[in-house]
């Protein structure tokens, strides 16, 4: 059974481990899947107590609008997306988990949908999407479709019937990112250093009030961080003793759920991390594309992503409070079954997370941010980032190796990107 004991916190890089050298009989393949379903948990209960910190923040700067009250806003968001990030792994495979995430982290967004937008850099309208520049925040009453919406009171409920309204994904109105861009603001600098910079004043509920309604835009914040937390106690609820994923889970039997294990690793790491979040910003040389766009936080994201990714794999996950949860995992039960196949996978899984930390390092050193690594003529970021992409291509290669091996039934997601690079175009 996965077990939690209190210790000190280890280094990122101890969450690697050599099971795939170890000749040892393989675990029971239901142990392996109740570890995957108990790292569910914790993941999601961590990522549950990230946005209550943020809430509180939120709360706090609403309660009295200053850079110090902005800036601890941004530093809880930051941090509540590094339990979150983990979970991703389990998006792809589980139909009740990819439910909730397109409310909780759907992106990229048109940000114009919520709040003013500088339109030299945003643009006028787009022919896609008639609410480009609904902007919720200052008019109380908005036309979806045929429907005359009444926006007078910005709550939870409105904000549900205008998210990804009329149909079109990038109508993001809940979720990290609606927050994101609530806190930082567009980032105007392109792929030049620098991220939003929304000013404190923006929240202010007198007469210091930036850029008009602010007692709408305070309504907005308020209102999406108390959903998002909501919406994260709901994932969370999922993987719960009686939950809905580990229900579906048990009942898939064992080689399916293990197929559920690797489609999920496999999905994420590919069509998605490699192709959707860094290969098509790279192509583009885009900032719009980064994920965490308006706080220049997507090393961070992308470095947490492939954490997850690890800890799915080996069965050790390290919360956020410094316990470690562990039990029996997909990497010990592969190197009993297909031990060729699982000492490349956990080659490809350190690789991965070598060339994803040297994204990360180079942001948190402050030579250059995300989106400046991804900017046409820089040809040192560039390489950084298609190192990174190779990696995971070839992690993934690793992983259908092993679904392969074990005979298992896997569709691993795929991307224009990586598989049809010829269809890539700029959305605006």
């Amino acid at each position: 059974m996965p077990r939690t004991s209190a210790r000190p916190a280890f280094l990122l890089a101890a969450l690697f481990l050599a099971t795939a050298a170890r000749a040892e009989p393989a675990p029971p393949a239901r142990a392996v899947l109740d570890t995957y379903a108990t790292l569910a948990q914790a993941m999601t209960e961590d990522a549950v107590a990230g946005a209550r910190d943020l809430d509180r923040a939120v709360a706090a700067l609403l309660a009295a609008p200053s850079p110090e009250t902005l800036k601890a806003a941004r530093e809880a968001w930051i941090r509540a997306r590094i339990p979150y990030m983990q979970t991703e792994g389990y998006r792809f495979g589980n139909k009740a988990v990819d439910a909730l995430e397109g409310k909780v982290n759907a992106w990229p967004l048109d940000e114009g949908l919520i709040d003013y937008v500088d339109t030299a850099k945003y643009g006028e309208a787009s022919d896609e999407n008639p609410l480009f520049r609904a902007n919720v925040v200052a008019n109380p009453r908005l036309r979806i479709g045929r429907r005359q919406v009444d926006a007078t009171t910005i709550d939870a409920d409105l904000l549900e019937t205008l998210h990804e309204a009329q149909g079109i994904e990038a109508n993001v109105a809940t979720g990290y990112h609606a927050v994101e861009f609530l806190l930082w603001g567009q980032d105007l600098n392109g792929t030049g250093p620098g991220a939003g910079n929304r000013p404190a004043s923006d929240y202010a509920a007198d007469a210091a009030c930036t850029h008009g309604h602010c007692d709408r835009r305070r309504a907005y914040l308020k209102a999406a961080s108390a959903l998002l937390v909501r919406d994260l106690q709901a994932m969370a609820d999922l993987w719960g003793p009686n939950g809905q994923a580990r229900e579906e889970l048990a009942r898939k039997g064992e080689t399916a759920g293990l197929a559920t294990i690797l489609t999920g690793l496999g999905s994420l790491s590919y069509g998605e991390m490699a192709g959707e979040r860094m290969k098509l910003g790279l192509t583009l040389h885009d900032p719009e594309e980064e994920q965490d766009c308006f706080s220049d936080n997507t090393h961070n994201a992308h470095w947490y992503d492939q954490v997850g990714i690890t800890a799915i794999a080996t069965g050790r996950y390290l919360r956020t409070d410094g316990r470690v949860v562990e039990g029996p995992s997909l990497m010990a039960y592969a190197a009993a079954k297909a031990p060729e196949e699982a000492r490349r996978l956990d080659a490809a899984l350190k690789a991965a997370s070598e060339r994803i930390r040297a994204i990360k390092d180079r942001a948190d050193s402050g030579i250059e941010a995300y989106d400046q690594m991804i900017g046409e003529g820089n040809a040192e970021g560039n390489r950084i980032i298609q190192a990174a992409i190779d990696a995971l291509v070839a992690q993934t290669r690793a992983i259908e190796a092993l679904v392969s091996r074990l005979g298992l039934a896997v569709s691993v997601e795929g991307s224009d990107s990586l598989d049809n690079p010829g269809a890539v175009g700029k959305k605006r």
